[in-house]
């Protein structure tokens, strides 16, 4: 990550954590009846769609893939490099749609305006995405990055007062 954006915390979610995380989003999807498939957002959505998908009995699960990186930087542009192609029909209605985060809602815009009519759901929220998704478990601050366990390995960390510059 060449550029922070104003990332002053981290988040760390574990393996156990996020599965909790997906299944407490399977419960409060539950309630919304049967879904026609899922369209999970590559990549980072693909690990909750498919814990969501076990859950709630979902047997068709979709992919659509978007990019807002330029290499490490990220950018306001989105590159849709894949459509789901089955959820385009009828404008998605009856789909949900399953991301990782919903963050400057950038590329949730440009999931939204393919697919108006699904159901959008992530496991975390910041404040600047939050009103583009339907449902989300958690939200953390805009100035958070969160840390999820297909990105991290394990290594010595520093002391909270050394992050924030103290000793």
């Amino acid at each position: 990550m060449s550029e922070t954006h104003g990332i002053t915390k981290f988040f760390p979610v574990s393996w156990e954590e996020l599965h909790r995380h997906c299944k407490a989003l399977a419960w409060r999807l539950l309630d919304n009846g049967h879904y026609k498939g899922i369209v999970a957002i590559t990549r980072g959505g693909l690990v909750p769609a498919a814990i969501v998908a076990r859950e709630l009995e979902v047997r068709v699960i979709e992919t659509i893939s978007c990019s807002t990186y330029d290499g490490l930087v990220r950018t306001n542009e989105v590159k849709v490099l894949k459509t789901a192609e089955a959820a385009l029909k009828d404008e998605g209605e009856g789909w949900l749609i399953v991301d990782d985060l919903v963050d400057t809602g950038v590329t949730a815009r440009a999931v939204r305006q393919l697919l108006p009519k699904a159901h959008f759901a992530t496991i975390y929220a910041k404040p600047a995405g939050r009103p583009l998704v339907d449902t989300f478990i958690t939200e953390v601050s805009q100035d958070t990055w969160i840390l999820f366990p297909w990105d991290t390995e394990a290594v010595m960390s520093k002391p909270i007062v050394e992050l924030r510059g103290g000793r």
